[in-house]
């Protein structure tokens, strides 16, 4: 019975000890917040070109509109299902399309806007249309997320939108991800680039090259270590505070079974 009650203390001197040490360990938050290192007032430059720009591969809409309205039906001769004067392109991989009477056209590298005002150049220059409104918009970008942040096909539908953005569209990392080493996968060509971003620090997300989301980026939020062991089949259970209370807690109900 002495060996028995010896045991019983000695394991509740290491579930207090265990319980203390974890709690200790949580100080103030770290690697948590976004842009920690902000200073009150500070002022941001943010990079000068993050709109998307059209690659090999990219589809484009593109409308033609007039007073000459039958002549403009002539520059919309391929209408995306379920619109009214659209045409639906495809970016050969050159970088042009092959527009109605103009021919090819090259796109390659050009917003949504260069594209509207090449196309109308090209009609005024030609003096094919009189007074032409022509309007561009890229009907399927989007970008992809997979980690501790959600998986999905998340769809652009501005001219530019950054990382931030992209996150608070998603739903957020959550706390169980890593925010210091996100990795954002980018297609240049036919290369995959891999970035590294910290959401933590001001110049390290604002001037990463990544900083603005492009078409077809994969974003991998990891999961931090103790979300990693979680994972596995037992995990590190012992190490958190769940189960060295659980101990304590069936260690004082035998010293009083055995002390009555």
């Amino acid at each position: 019975m002495k060996l028995l009650h010896q045991a019983i203390k000695g394991l509740l001197a290491s579930a207090a000890i265990a319980v203390m040490g974890i709690t200790s360990s949580c100080g103030p938050a770290k690697d948590v917040i976004y842009i920690e290192d902000l200073q009150p007032e500070a002022e941001i430059t943010l990079q000068p070109d993050g709109e998307i720009r059209l690659q090999p591969g990219d589809h484009v809409a593109i409308s033609v509109n007039s007073r000459d309205e039958e002549l403009a039906k002539m520059f919309n001769l391929n209408p995306i299902s379920g619109t009214e004067g659209s045409n639906y392109y495809t970016v050969d991989p050159q970088g042009n399309i092959d527009f109605p009477v103009l021919g090819n056209l090259q796109v390659q590298g050009l917003t949504r806007i260069e594209v509207a005002q090449l196309v109308k150049f090209r009609l005024l220059a030609g003096q094919l249309l009189r007074d032409p409104i022509v309007t561009a918009y890229f009907p399927d970008m989007a970008f992809y997320l997979i980690g501790e942040s959600g998986v999905g096909r998340h769809p652009i539908t501005t001219d530019k939108l950054n990382l931030l953005e992209a996150m608070s569209l998603t739903g957020d990392i959550q706390l169980s991800g890593k925010k210091t080493n996100v990795l954002v996968l980018r297609t240049e060509g036919n290369k995959q680039i891999p970035y590294r971003v910290d959401f933590t620090k001001v110049d390290d997300l604002y001037g990463s090259p990544a900083y603005y989301v492009r078409q077809n980026d994969f974003i991998y939020v990891e999961p931090t270590q103790v979300r990693a062991n979680q994972s596995t089949a037992h995990g590190n259970n012992y190490l958190t505070i769940g189960f060295w209370t659980s101990m304590l807690s069936l260690a004082a109900t035998l010293a009083v079974l055995f002390t009555k």
